[in-house]
């Protein structure tokens, strides 16, 4: 019988934390920790870490203040310890600048690398990360397999769930870097009428989307983040979520359903950074290892943004996005 020889190529596990500048720190951790309802891991450099009741690791969201508000970079776990070091070589023989960042840099979290999409988005990878237990018995869960307890505050997602990503160029170059270097599939996506992708969504998981990137000429950068988002685990969760939300005086648009991923949304911005956060429940999962990707035409995305409920992205509010990375630093684009 031949010997079958293959390598391991790299693989992300999934999405791991957001790293979040605001101009008003106050206003950012009063949202995400009283209304929302994420619990604090720890305080470091000025840097505060965050997590929701079902989130394991040490941190899934992390906010500081800094002169313009924006998203620092978006984490991804690898499946595998030496997988980052993989992917640095898997990115530099493509021409992209790899940046090192040393254990401890990010509470809690091992050696990293980040870089730059060819949009100048900014992403980081990483394995090792901690997982700490809840330290304040009040806070923590009877449950073993749960870290803290489930509706102790505010909104209370489970868990971070993906995040959109906005360019103002052709996504194409972007699309296909996420699926040949980082190894994201394609799920669903929009074609547009001049036979492009004008919207993807893909993944690493089994969700229908870890990512969404959209394609819009009026952005003001190719590098803007739409929304983060966090998981709840029904319909009722995210009608819970619009009764606190608006007994804090906060608008939102929703509650809704989507017709891509099939899920149950509402959309709020952040007061003090102006991110935009994505409530999100039910939707499906994908099994078949052989899915073919569903493409949506531009004259059905009425049904496929907003299956039914308020139609989301008429108002200005909707359409708002901050940066999520800054020009490229690398010698040229992939």
């Amino acid at each position: 019988m031949e010997n079958i020889r293959y390598e391991l190529l790299p693989e992300i596990a999934k999405l791991g934390h957001v790293a979040l500048e605001t101009t008003d720190l106050e206003k950012s951790l009063w949202f995400f920790e009283e209304v929302v309802g994420l619990e604090k891991t720890t305080t470091k450099d000025g840097v505060h870490y965050l997590r929701a009741w079902g989130d394991f690791e040490h941190h899934t969201l992390s906010i500081q203040e800094g002169p313009v508000a924006r998203v620092h970079h978006i984490a991804w776990k690898a499946k595998r310890r030496e997988d980052v070091r993989n992917f640095a070589v898997l990115l530099r023989k493509a021409d992209v600048e790899v940046q090192e960042v040393k254990a401890g840099t990010e509470a809690g979290q091992g050696d990293a690398i980040r870089f730059q999409l060819p949009s100048g988005h900014n992403f980081e990878i990483y394995f090792d990360m901690e997982k700490p237990p809840a330290a304040d018995p009040k806070r923590k869960s009877v449950l073993k397999n749960q870290t803290y307890k489930a509706w102790r505050k505010g909104i209370s997602p489970r868990r971070i769930d993906h995040v959109n990503i906005g360019t103002n160029t052709d996504p194409a170059v972007l699309l296909d870097f996420l699926q040949e270097k980082l190894g994201f599939k394609m799920r669903e996506y929009l074609k547009t009428p001049d036979d492009k992708v004008g919207a993807a969504w893909l993944s690493v998981t089994n969700l229908v989307h870890d990512i969404a990137v959209m394609a819009q000429p009026e952005l003001p950068t190719s590098h803007e983040i739409h929304h983060l988002s966090y998981w709840s685990d029904n319909a009722q969760d995210i009608l819970r979520a619009a009764d606190i939300l608006a007994e804090n005086g906060i608008t939102f648009t929703g509650p809704g359903k989507h017709g891509i991923s099939q899920a149950m949304y509402l959309y709020v911005i952040d007061p003090g950074s102006g991110v935009r956060l994505e409530l999100f429940s039910n939707g499906y999962l994908i099994f078949e290892p052989d899915w073919e990707p569903v493409e949506w035409k531009a004259e059905e995305m009425a049904v496929g943004f907003t299956f039914w409920g308020e139609q989301a992205g008429l108002s200005e509010q909707d359409r708002k996005t901050i940066p999520a990375g800054e020009p490229l630093k690398s010698a040229k684009k992939v």
